[in-house]
């Protein structure tokens, strides 16, 4: 029997990503040729609605998040696999190469170009790290479910600037608290999502949602990026997920140093967290929440009232 050539022996899968890595190089072909920064606009829905069958046997529509693979491509250099809603992917890419180090300055960055047909995105810049070959050789898979990752040795990063010693109080976290409750559209219609919101105080800026919380994060950093707007209006940040090393290094990048969250908090995140300065709140629903790092940071102002079963310091 003679045996099959390359192509004949591939998966329909690899000969499909196989089409895409070629089709992806022609885009960033294409892109080589602009001499201005040039964007795409491929936001595509967060949900779907499917058929479902509830517990009494009732059939009936039910909206559902969007979940889509998106293959980044840095001048030509495959860089990641993200799984996405799809809502804001040049913001995503941008602030998730961003966050990794890979981008530096936004006057290098010439285009982006998201293809949702072949799942695609090309972004062209004018120079690339010297060490990216050894950075992408260099990948430490966080704790988010195979959604974060950081290249090289960003967890080490020393070069951050002194962030500022934010003072928060307990009357403005139960407000921002109370605030953020009108956002999550896709959670309350879908769930399965995350959400991030850079705040300045009880206000909310800005609010992004996404299968990960790392690409809510990433995509809040590129749309700041990319509008040339600066995160220092901001002195909180939010997010639905747990606050594990990578969220307070995306944080402390954007220079902000307190980061509260409904979820816990790992063992690595308060290590960073001590490190940079961020004041941690995690577990904030309502009016409770456990902070950290908080010594001359938190104001007691908002003290509830005791009720029969909760717990009591020693």
């Amino acid at each position: 029997m003679a045996p099959r050539n390359a192509v004949d022996g591939m998966t329909e899968d690899s000969k499909r990503q196989q089409c895409h890595h070629g089709q992806a190089t022609e885009l960033l072909g294409e892109a080589f040729d602009m001499t201005a920064i040039s964007l795409s606009r491929a936001r595509l829905p967060t949900t779907l609605e499917i058929d479902v069958v509830d517990e009494f046997g009732a059939s009936r529509r039910q909206a559902i998040a969007a979940e889509r693979a998106l293959t980044v491509y840095l001048n030509r250099h495959e860089i990641v696999t993200l799984m996405t809603l799809g809502a804001e992917p040049e913001a995503l890419v941008v602030g998730y190469l961003r966050n990794q180090g890979l981008l530096d300055s936004q006057a290098d960055l010439l285009a982006v170009y998201v293809d949702w047909e072949v799942e695609a995105a090309a972004v062209v810049t004018q120079r690339l790290p010297e060490d990216l070959e050894e950075r992408l050789g260099q990948r430490t898979v966080t704790t988010g479910c195979g959604q974060g990752t950081v290249f090289g040795r960003l967890l080490d990063a020393t070069g951050l600037a002194p962030l500022p010693g934010t003072v928060l109080s307990q009357s403005v976290l139960g407000r921002l608290l109370h605030n953020l409750g009108a956002y999550n559209e896709t959670y309350k219609s879908a769930g399965a999502v995350h959400g991030c919101a850079l705040c300045r105080q009880d206000q909310v800026l800005d609010f992004v949602e996404d299968v990960g919380r790392h690409n809510a994060v990433d995509t809040l950093a590129g749309r700041q990026w990319l509008e040339a707007t600066q995160a220092g209006e901001a002195d909180i940040f939010y997010t639905t997920g747990r606050l594990t090393s990578e969220m307070v290094l995306k944080v402390a990048q954007m220079g902000i140093s307190v980061l509260v969250s409904r979820s816990g908090v790992t063992q690595k995140g308060v290590e960073l967290a001590e490190r940079f300065g961020v004041l941690l709140v995690a577990r904030a629903k309502g009016r409770h929440f456990q902070a950290i790092n908080a010594e001359g940071r938190l104001v007691f102002d908002d003290i509830p009232t005791r009720r029969p079963g909760d717990r009591r310091v020693s």
